[in-house]
């Protein structure tokens, strides 16, 4: 009798033990990872997965814009959507690029230092990726247009502050002729 008893709480306990566990995952949200497994392998996290670049000479040389329509637009920890923000600097980027048809860009992605290195690679390429597209959407060429990813490695801003992990979350655009 004893025995049956001491079967029947045990059971009981890990009954409740179950449905209490159960019942604490339902009351966190679901953070799912905003870059699938599997999407950067060695070569991709440079170049893009799906977008090759513009078949310029690997000596090319890339140089700084001395117009200021090409500011980088940032974005959200930990994501690579284009914000309303960024629409009027990616939208005055178009209408130059309209104008100087025989002009090529670099579009750079960046992250802050947070996260290892292979996710941001993989978040730096998505940020440079998104930035092609919607460039893309506004009637800029594909073939005009590469990607790179640096992830955290070029830092515009080096410290561990706030104020320095949201001016390294960035797109930055680099031209050539």
């Amino acid at each position: 009798m004893r025995r049956v008893a001491t079967l029947l709480l045990t059971g009981a306990a890990v009954v409740v033990i179950a449905l209490a566990l159960s019942g604490c995952a339902k009351d966190r949200p679901v953070e799912e990872p905003i870059i699938e497994p599997g999407i950067v392998d060695e070569t991709t996290a440079l170049t893009g997965d799906d977008l090759p670049l513009t078949g310029q000479p690997e000596d090319a040389i890339y140089v700084e814009p001395v117009s200021t329509v090409f500011e980088d637009i940032h974005f959200e920890f930990d994501r690579y959507n284009i914000l309303a923000r960024n629409e009027a600097v990616l939208s005055g980027i178009a209408r130059w690029l309209d104008n100087n048809e025989r002009v090529d860009v670099l579009i750079e992605g960046h992250c802050d230092e947070r996260g290892t290195n292979e996710y941001n690679m993989a978040l730096g390429e998505q940020r440079a990726l998104a930035a092609r597209r919607y460039l893309v959407g506004l009637g800029i060429a594909a073939e005009r247009l590469s990607t790179i990813s640096y992830g955290e490695e070029r830092p515009l801003d080096p410290r561990s502050t706030e104020d320095a992990w949201v001016k390294n979350r960035r797109a930055h655009f680099v031209i050539s002729e």
